[in-house]
């Protein structure tokens, strides 16, 4: 049974995304705390399955986040024209002179080698996009009058301040209203709930978005943590491989039985022998069946941080454009490989090479 996806035809976008966009200023080969100069990118979770729906698949997306109107808010909205996400709906906050009240978030990103693992410091208190609140975003007019195909949204947004947690809500009840699918990716990350509650708000929260999700993002941990959810018999303490393969399948047979407004579920599937040797795969569950992507086993990685973005944009164009649940696991775990192979957030990968790997192409010498 496919997806019920309203036609191209009657909406403005294909997809839509709703979160904080920052800066991200990477030391490349060396460290943070040693750097001398940084390269800087664009990215955020739930931005960037936007800019690789745009970048490599051709689609038509959006971003709905906020900016301090100055010289670095400006830079990181060149980024985001750059990919080619439409800018339609940032809104601008004035600037106070030094950030005391509003700033534009940081990230400060250590890509890992070996042994030394990625290392992410991230720099957001405070930020114009965490101050987005109910009310500030025109949604009927969005998911109503322009239409939109899908929404993608994540737990990393819904984190950052009780008005985004509330706003992300808001969100995903408008989106159900008009048709448009909703996937939320749980990416539940400790530090950022710590000072609002903890782990029990974040099960409050995100309990209350999964009512309205079709589409759920997330791995046996992301699902334990922020759902609530524990499966008896499995090994926590050692989740890798087949055992983490077992312990999503039951997941989400518990998980489906709470939400059946849940129509696919999906992540990915890491073994991390080194920051630099991962082996990866990704698994979807859809209508009562699992759908298993190829693996790429001890596969290289340049650079891990946005993998499961790429992924989540991958499986979005699967249905999007196939309705088809095995074609979007394999689009969204080769899309999700491609992007560890390249620095930055997302994808520099083409539709072209994404579907040569998903064929068992390899990495031959192109002339």
């Amino acid at each position: 049974m496919s997806l019920k996806i309203r036609p191209a035809s009657e909406c403005a976008f294909d997809q839509i995304s709703l979160g904080e966009v920052m800066l991200r200023l990477d030391p490349g080969e060396g460290r943070i705390r040693t750097a001398r100069q940084f390269t800087a990118w664009e990215g955020g979770g739930e931005y960037n399955t936007s800019r690789g729906l745009r970048k490599c698949f051709g689609l038509k997306t959006a971003v709905v986040t906020a900016f301090v109107d100055n010289e670095i808010g400006h830079l990181i909205e060149d980024f985001i024209m750059q990919g080619g996400v439409a800018t339609d709906f940032i809104q601008w906050r004035e600037d106070d002179g030094i950030g005391r009240t509003v700033r534009n978030g940081l990230n400060f990103t250590e890509r890992g080698f070996g042994i030394r693992g990625a290392v992410g410091n991230p720099d957001r208190g405070n930020t114009a996009a965490s101050q987005i609140k109910p009310g500030d975003i025109d949604w009927d007019h969005i998911f109503g009058k322009l239409g939109v195909r899908w929404f993608h949204t994540g737990g990393i947004y819904a984190a950052l301040s009780e008005t985004t947690a509330q706003t992300t809500i808001e969100a995903v009840k408008a989106a159900n209203k008009y048709g448009t699918i909703v996937s939320y990716d749980l990416n539940y990350r400790p530090s950022l709930w710590k000072t609002i509650g903890g782990l029990k708000k974040a099960q409050e929260v995100n309990r209350e978005i999964a009512k309205y999700v079709d589409v759920m993002i997330g791995n046996e941990e992301d699902f334990t943590a922020s759902l609530g959810f524990e499966v008896k018999g499995v090994d926590h303490a050692n989740n890798q491989g087949a055992i983490e393969l077992d312990a999503f399948k039951a997941m989400i047979e518990t998980a489906v039985k709470e939400f059946p407004n849940f129509k696919v579920a999906a992540t990915t599937l890491r073994h991390v022998h080194t920051a630099t040797i991962n082996d990866w795969s990704a698994i979807c569950w859809h209508d009562g069946k699992f759908y298993e992507s190829r693996k790429y086993p001890e596969l290289e990685i340049l650079d891990r941080v946005g993998g499961g973005d790429s992924f989540a944009s991958g499986l979005q164009f699967g249905f999007l454009s196939k309705n088809d649940a095995q074609l979007a696991v394999d689009y969204g775990a080769a899309h999700g490989a491609f992007a560890s192979t390249t620095p930055g957030d997302t994808s520099m990968a083409t539709q072209k090479e994404v579907e040569k790997l998903m064929k068992g192409g390899g990495a031959r010498v192109v002339r």
